[in-house]
């Protein structure tokens, strides 16, 4: 057979092939767009493409959502790259230490991590069918990787919602239901977090599987789909100020070269987009960021609609935008994506090499040291990032210190750890670890301020010397559990210890704590102790075989102690040595309630302590019996004048009676001024100097200045107070707005002073002003109850780990 017939045959073979695919609106049975696709629907449609074209299209489900829909992955590409894809992707990672040589493209695409955002989802599939079959030779040197849906459970939460709710046919009116949602809309995960901020904290189960095989990969390119207000167009890279430092210039030109090409298509046909506006790329745990800093060119493109535009809405300048509209958008610069990438493979493999050669970064070892189970926790979100580091058992070491925010030193005599910049992960580590990120602009798209020492609590410095560890050693506890003791006894330190107790409780195993530090056969003891004694457990059969495996599955120290006498302090018999109660936790949900603060609670019970909690609709909140309940949780949110005044009169009945209200964030205005609590909001008096009227191009430069966006204060903290027991005499604090209140009468736990300059992020200078000797954290006693204020968000995101523990002491260690 001649090469000319040779090669006719195989190109009739492939277009017979691609003729017997199925296009997406083929294999549904209705035309794209004109419907929004169910979870199980799509994913049928990859395993068709998967069955149908198996040398071109491998699918893998790499996890589950809490709400068990499969997670999917389908790696699109030539026969000849799928059926050398493991050798590709070595060859790749190779590449991080300088030894590989490849030459593909990786790119990958991630749709629909808010689940509103439903577009790119249909687009995905749009997408794939168009790679396959018109557009498959941009394959030849490129593997495609696409998520056709990262958050399926908030994709099938509004999809079923608008099936529920549109009209027949779809009503363009934005005044119809169907372009309202709900409080719980789709754009969060089950436990309403935002997946698009999670890339580096990895709280979720969602984020956590699908970094495991990002990791093994690590893609030249990686693209973030999303949706934006009805009435914007599309926005596409390059992006906004501020960049991170730790960008490259190839990465920030290469935005340009795929904008340029994007932007090719959008003028042919007439449509309308910005860039480098909004979206900037600083806040580490995105989808654009992450990928950026571990070597990718990360960006996010935005469609015009979200959950407001269903199929069909009217935007304010009177267009009609559709959902095949909205399609075309997110494939088009899809596929633009995929031939820019493949027309530079070269450039890009090159670049990724320079990449993750060493930097020379200023701090080349951030050293650590602090309570084992902090250093254990981020030990665990560090082996997740695939970040090196190594143990430290002693030394002196040098540099920039967190704790002052100027040069110290920092001596190890145990648990003690070094995270190295030089490392495939060096720039990453930079990143996550600088005590103050640089910002090129104050207007900021997300928080200004992350650095994991400040988040896990622990001391630490920056070396501009690179500093050498030791492998990581597995300590083992001593749990020293005997029959014949008279009680044994645990230190109270961390979420770990939270964990334990609320294991103990639920096991029916009684504890008590201590109020004053104590001292007994030798050992010394501080508030917030864990008493466990052999005389309230003897009604327990298996107490000493439940409370082994208690203490094995956390592995905790535990001492034992043969009498109840103490050195000095307290005897154990003493009022002061209080039985810890096991509470029943109610949290209100709805109305008021922000659903990403209420979903940072929901989650801490259910996934971070293990302890059961009731949620309490504002539907039907007034006809709850709050006495069957120890604990209100009221989460941040729009309260405003949202209780009336026979609510606030049971709320203050039901406190003083013995109940405890723990109010967070916007809640607290809902109790302050008269309303029968002693909290006050700070009012700052008005500066009378300059008060020229400003050109009116310079408003957000002023708006800012009475903003703080998310930066890190050094708080003082009164650790007798036992809503602050088990930390020192200092809390690092993430403040996200400029609100603030008057200090309390007593119990102000966590304060700032009158130096309210932050160690890290972005304060504006009468934001400054306003929460200069404002109350942080604190407890107000009401008859036999308490109010426990927390202003501050000790459960941001799920990712401020040293700030939990004070949550843990507001449901156990006041009373």
């Amino acid at each position: 057979m001649t090469k000319f017939l040779f090669s006719l045959v195989l190109f009739v073979s492939f277009s017979v092939s691609a003729q017997q695919l199925m296009s997406p609106s083929e294999f549904l049975g209705y035309e794209l767009g004109t419907q929004f696709t169910r979870h199980h629907e799509v994913v049928d449609y990859y395993e068709y493409l998967a069955e149908s074209a198996p040398d071109r299209v491998k699918l893998t489900v790499y996890g589950k959502t809490n709400e068990r829909r499969p997670l999917i992955l389908a790696y699109v590409s030539s026969a000849e790259n799928l059926s050398n894809l493991e050798n590709i992707r070595q060859e790749h990672l190779k590449d991080t230490n300088g030894t590989g040589s490849g030459s593909k493209a990786i790119v990958w695409l991630s749709y629909n991590v808010h689940g509103n955002e439903s577009v790119s989802t249909e687009a995905s599939m749009k997408t794939i069918y168009e790679l396959l079959t018109k557009k498959s030779s941009y394959l030849d040197n490129t593997v495609v990787i696409m998520d056709p849906c990262i958050n399926p459970d908030g994709r099938d939460r509004y999809s079923n919602w608008y099936n529920q709710y549109k009209n027949t046919p779809f009503q363009v009116d934005p005044n119809s239901k169907e372009h309202h949602e709900g409080w719980w809309s789709g754009r969060s995960n089950h436990y309403m977090f935002d997946l698009n901020r999670d890339w580096a904290w990895l709280t979720q189960i969602e984020s956590q599987q699908r970094l495991k095989v990002f990791n093994q990969w690590l893609p030249h390119i990686h693209v973030d789909f999303h949706e934006q207000g009805v009435n914007n167009p599309y926005y596409f890279a390059p992006a906004a100020e501020p960049y991170h430092e730790v960008i490259t210039d190839f990465q920030r030109d290469f935005q340009v070269t795929l904008g340029r090409n994007h932007a090719k298509y959008f003028d042919a046909n007439g449509w309308f987009y910005f860039t480098k506006e909004v979206f900037d790329l600083l806040y580490p745990s995105y989808g654009d960021t992450y990928p950026i800093y571990n070597g990718a060119i990360g960006m996010t493109y935005e469609q015009g609609g979200s959950g407001q535009a269903g199929l069909g809405i009217v935007t304010a300048i009177g267009d009609t935008l559709t959902l095949k509209d909205r399609i075309a958008h997110h494939f088009t610069t899809g596929l633009s994506t995929v031939e820019v990438s493949s027309q530079n493979a070269e450039k890009l493999n090159e670049e990724f090499r320079k990449f993750h050669q060493n930097k020379e970064f200023k701090y080349k070892s951030y050293v650590l040291k602090g309570d084992n189970d902090k250093i254990n926790a981020l030990k665990s979100l560090l082996d997740k990032h695939n970040i090196e580091y190594g143990d430290l058992s002693s030394g002196s070491y040098r540099g920039h210190s967190y704790t002052s925010g100027s040069s110290g030193s920092l001596s190890i005599d145990k648990n003690g750890m070094v995270v190295s910049t030089d490392q495939p992960k060096g720039t990453l580590v930079k990143v996550l670890f600088e005590p103050n990120a640089k910002l090129s602009d104050s207007l900021t798209y997300d928080i200004t301020a992350w650095s994991l020492p400040y988040a896990y609590g622990l001391d630490a410095i920056a070396s501009t010397s690179k500093v050498s560890g030791q492998g990581p050693q597995q300590a083992q506890a001593r749990t020293n559990i005997t029959t014949g003791s008279y009680a044994y006894l645990t230190d109270w330190n961390s979420m770990e210890d939270a964990r334990f107790l609320a294991a103990l409780l639920k096991e029916g195993i009684r504890v008590r704590k201590t109020d004053h530090p104590f001292s007994i056969e030798g050992k010394s003891f501080e508030r917030g102790t864990l008493i466990i004694t052999k005389g309230d457990n003897e009604n327990k059969e298996d107490f000493i075989q439940s409370l082994q495996t208690i203490a094995s599955n956390f592995k905790k120290d535990l001492t034992s102690t043969t009498t109840g006498f103490v050195d000095s302090g307290k005897d154990f018999g003493s009022s002061s040595i209080q039985m810890i109660t096991k509470p029943k936790v109610a949290v209100l949900s709805g109305g008021p309630t922000s659903t990403l603060r209420f979903g940072e609670i929901w989650h801490f019970f259910e996934q971070q302590l293990n302890y059961p909690l009731t949620v309490i609709d504002d539907d039907y909140a007034n006809r709850v019996d709050l006495n069957e309940y120890q604990i209100l949780v009221l989460p941040d949110g729009r309260y405003g004048n949202h209780f009336n005044e026979e609510q606030l009169s049971n709320l203050k009945d039901w406190v003083r009676k013995g109940g405890k209200i723990i109010a967070m964030g916007g809640s607290i205005d809902a109790l302050d001024g008269e309303k029968g609590f002693g909290i006050k909001r700070k009012q700052l008096e008005k500066d009378s100097g300059d008060n020229k009227p400003q050109p009116y191009k310079d408003w957000e430069r002023e708006r800012i200045k009475g903003a703080i966006t998310g930066a890190i204060f050094k708080t003082k903290v009164d650790n007798t107070n036992p809503l602050a027991y088990g930390y020192g005499s200092d809390y690092f604090s993430l403040k996200l707005g400029s609100s603030a209140f008057e200090y309390l009468d007593n119990g102000n736990a966590v304060y700032l002073e009158g130096n309210t300059k932050p160690f890290s992020g972005f304060a504006g200078t009468e934001a400054q002003k306003r929460i200069s000797e404002s109350l942080v954290f604190g407890v107000e006693n009401h008859g036999r109850g308490q109010v426990i204020y927390m202003v501050d968000n000790p459960l941001f995101r799920g990712f401020w780990e040293n700030g939990k523990l004070f949550f843990a002491n507001a449901l156990f260690m006041v009373d």
